[in-house]
């Protein structure tokens, strides 16, 4: 009994891990205020739902990255197929939607960057107004 409440325990740290966003200092958790019982849980409920959707997009970069025996530089130019989103997101941030003559256009996407979106699938390359084929 000792060894299945051990590994329960050492399990969670996994999701414990995956919320550490929330002490850093970007993410403005200490000016939330919520008195509301309700709107706790809801944002709790939507706070699970990001780091889901968060890790979701994770190994599925993860995957492909391996599948297509490639990989994405990391912080210290070091080429990976295990980047974190945290990275990929922080890649990304220097991206802006502009609209020049009518036109939607995206700025500073790269090369590079959109080998990255195509590895998230069509989804996330219409996003940012990249259409494949198929």
């Amino acid at each position: 009994m000792s060894s299945y409440v051990l590994s329960e325990y050492k399990a969670q740290q996994s999701n414990e891990r995956g919320f550490r966003f929330i002490k850093a200092p970007l993410f403005f958790t200490s000016t939330v205020f919520v008195k509301n019982p309700e709107r706790v849980s809801a944002i709790g409920m939507i706070m699970g739902l990001c780091l889901l959707v968060y890790n979701q997009a994770q190994r599925k970069l993860r995957q492909q990255l391996e599948a297509t025996n490639q990989g994405v530089k990391n912080q210290v130019n070091k080429l990976t197929n295990k980047p974190t989103m945290r990275w990929i997101f922080q890649m990304f941030q220097a991206l802006h939607l502009v609209t020049i003559n009518g036109e939607k256009q995206v700025s500073n996407l790269t090369q590079y960057r959109q080998d990255v979106l195509r590895h998230l699938g069509q989804y996330c390359c219409q996003y940012y107004l990249i259409f494949t084929g198929g």
